[in-house]
């Protein structure tokens, strides 16, 4: 329903003036997130400055059937955030404060608003290190993060956002404010509530503070790029380092046409004559980042590199990293709508599914630059199109379609970190099966009963 002007005047009572947004110039930096293609107006916007903000928000709109959409700094690349017509997006990028660093219990406590770049500054400030590194951790929030279960480049090593949260402050769809978790290593009281909301997307209630783990600062570190002829030798030096028992914090790939756009972007140095690059770094204790660095450079060139350039200083180290960094940005010039996907497969699968990439942009005359984390198995396909061009964008559909149903059939799955929201949840049905998402939307109706948080996400209800 649209929204009356007693509805706006009631939200401004409980948050502030300031604090909405109702005005059409206003609403439009609102209207879409980091996906491609999807914009909706929404009715107003609603900024939070703390968890009693949001829990008279929730009890206002169970009262009037009010749609919230809950949002950080809009950076999803789901549509996860994305405004449904005349609805409340209730942003958090006001709740930005660290309000606590334990060292005795290796935690930090934040507000959701606060940027993954600054906690990750913060912890490291404390001689503690933050591990979740995903490409807009700059201008992304840890609110969002939890909320997709953002992955990152150090993911193969030290995991995903799920796996550094030990503790949240949820406000449910009733208003009602929750506590999960604390800040014990081992807790087994009842069921794992906390991971219900983790990669939830909005759906199941609002993150309002979030207790993180954090890991001691790994001592040395040391960063190498290898360039391949063929895909296949790439994908063999990935399946021999990890056969060696190495798990390196990062080992990420660029395909040709990604390396050609990185390059005439960033002028790293990169050679424009191979078919694949690999980007590997190791850390740890000094000694071990020298055995397991020099490994790797051997399994490269054992399987035949081109070139293995290994970084000598930390600008150098910074100059290569940033290869993989840019990726995004560089792909993103080169045509009016960059649609950046994500789909993941076995480790063992994964020249095989970058090969079957090659064949879909074939196929349906389409250019598709793939990058990614090889490490995991978590396949970046990107397309360049223009969303002005009606029947592209139905080849790139249609093209979707197939990547994904190929990753199912490899074992894998329809996203590895970026999420369901808007754009997968046609898919989610034929990954998910039936009995699944039974459970999922039992789940949802129990705690969110009026669907008034994200609906439309991730599946209907």
């Amino acid at each position: 329903m649209a929204l009356a002007s007693q509805d706006i005047e009631r939200l401004t009572a409980i948050v502030g003036s300031l604090n909405v947004l109702t005005k059409k110039e206003d609403l439009i930096p609102y209207a879409f997130d980091g996906t491609a293609a999807m914009l909706q107006m929404p009715g107003c916007v609603v900024f939070a400055e703390n968890a009693d903000h949001i829990a008279a928000i929730l009890k206002f709109a169970q009262e009037r059937d009010l749609a919230i959409v809950t949002r950080g700094s809009g950076t999803g690349l789901s549509g996860g955030s994305l405004p449904t017509k005349d609805c409340v997006v209730l942003c958090t990028v006001k709740m930005d404060r660290i309000l606590e660093i334990d060292r005795a219990n290796l935690t930090m406590l934040v507000e959701p608003g606060v940027t993954t770049l600054a906690i990750a500054d913060a912890a490291s400030a404390a001689s503690l290190f933050y591990p979740p590194d995903p490409g807009s951790m700059k201008i992304s929030t840890i609110g969002g993060n939890v909320a997709e279960n953002s992955g990152g480049l150090r993911g193969l090593k030290y995991g995903v956002t799920r796996n550094y949260v030990m503790g949240l402050e949820v406000v449910l769809a009733n208003g009602d404010i929750m506590w999960l978790g604390n800040k014990c290593v081992k807790d087994v009281a009842g069921y794992s509530l906390k991971d219900i909301f983790v990669g939830s997307e909005g759906t199941l209630g609002v993150i309002t503070k979030v207790l993180l783990r954090l890991i001691p600062k790994p001592r040395a570190k040391r960063t190498m790029v290898a360039t391949f002829s063929q895909m296949d030798h790439a994908a063999e030096a990935v399946s021999a380092i990890i056969a060696a028992q190495i798990i390196p914090c990062t080992l990420e790939f660029l395909d040709r046409t990604t390396i050609h756009c990185v390059e005439d972007y960033a002028k790293i140095g990169l050679p424009l004559d191979c078919e694949a690059l690999l980007l590997m770094e190791t850390d740890g204790h000094p000694a071990v980042v020298a055995e397991e660095a020099g490994q790797m450079e051997a399994i490269c060139r054992a399987q035949h590199a081109m070139e293995v350039r290994v970084a000598q200083t930390d600008a150098d180290a910074a100059k290569l990293a940033s290869a993989r960094r840019s990726a995004f940005s560089a792909l993103a010039r080169v045509a009016p709508t960059t649609i950046l996907e994500d789909a993941t497969v076995p480790r063992s699968e994964l020249a095989k599914m970058i090969r079957f990439v090659e064949q879909i942009a074939k196929k349906y005359s389409l250019r598709i630059g793939t990058f990614g984390h090889m490490g995991d198995g978590n396949l970046h396909p990107t397309f360049l199109t223009d969303e002005r061009n009606h029947d592209e964008m139905h080849r790139v559909e249609t093209a979707f379609k197939e990547i994904f149903a190929e990753a199912i059939r490899l074992g894998g799955t329809i996203t590895g970190e970026h999420g369901i929201g808007m754009a997968k949840k046609s898919f989610l049905p034929s990954f998910a099966g039936e009995a699944q998402m039974r459970v999922l939307r039992e789940l949802r109706k129990v705690l969110d009963p009026r669907g008034v948080l994200n609906p439309g996400k991730m599946f209907d209800v």
